[in-house]
């Protein structure tokens, strides 16, 4: 298939696209608002945001649907809710 391995050097996330990509999703969208007080704020930060960035928001490989079920909503709705997700 054409397809080879290719080794990035240890501490090099930006060698890593993929890796550089999620990593600046959570800097830019989860940690530039706050200010982590200790590690346990952290990892609940860094918990909510995931369960948001897998389960909430949409994908293009489920054609553009969430992997949670929501109920849909009709375009006569009269109220907009926001929920917030990091606090």
């Amino acid at each position: 298939m054409g397809i080879g391995e290719v080794i990035t050097a240890p501490g090099s996330p930006w060698q890593n696209p993929y890796c550089d990509r999620f990593i600046g999703s959570i800097r830019h969208k989860a940690l530039d608002h706050i200010i982590p007080m200790n590690e346990k704020h952290l990892r609940r930060t860094l918990s909510i945001y995931l369960a948001y960035h897998h389960g909430s928001r949409t994908h293009l490989g489920l054609a553009r649907d969430c992997p949670s079920p929501r109920p849909v909503q009709t375009k006569n709705a009269e109220k907009i809710v926001a929920f917030p997700h990091l606090g």
